[in-house]
């Protein structure tokens, strides 16, 4: 994926959209968490992520009386997906072109997630219950495959910000 130059035409538009969102400094720095000392991107996917995984175990174990609780885990999710996207885009904003092609598609999975989940809150407040639980694992499978790569780009590549004072120092 690293190497699909055919993923630049997509994200060369969307990577200048990121950049200019980091023109002003202050935003950069609330963005990248640098008053955090580390990325917020990550601590902030833990709680679409909490929510959607907890809807989907309310549905599994929780039966009819669960159903209003279900749904409103996955708004909680659907809330907090935009500030988790727009964090995840500052972090993208300082990669390579490798690294760029793999939080593009990334973004795209986690894209297709929150449309997915969109649709299951969508379903389930209509009354398609059935219909809900399904959208919301497809929803989850997409999440995850979007996950995976986020996880290749934190683990693997060392995708993310931090502050100087946290950097270790040269060995000599």
């Amino acid at each position: 994926m690293e190497a699909a130059t055919a993923l630049d035409t997509w994200q060369r538009p969307v990577h200048a959209a990121a950049q200019a969102l980091l023109g002003d400094q202050g935003r950069a720095d609330v963005l990248r968490g640098r008053w955090l000392g580390h990325a917020v991107h990550p601590l902030l996917t833990d709680i679409p992520v909490g929510a959607w995984t907890s809807s989907m175990m309310l549905d599994a174990v929780g039966g009819r009386t669960s159903r209003t609780a279900s749904r409103r885990l996955i708004a909680l999710g659907i809330v907090a997906a935009v500030p988790t996207a727009v964090t995840g885009l500052a972090e993208w904003a300082h990669t390579t072109a490798g690294e760029r092609r793999v939080g593009f598609v990334h973004a795209l999975g986690n894209t297709a997630a929150l449309g997915l989940y969109t649709a299951s809150w969508a379903a389930r407040h209509r009354g398609r219950y059935g219909r809900g639980v399904v959208l919301g694992l497809a929803g989850a499978a997409a999440a995850s495959a979007a996950g995976y790569l986020g996880g290749h780009l934190t683990s693997a590549r060392k995708v993310s910000s931090r502050h100087p004072a946290f950097e270790r120092p040269s060995p000599r």
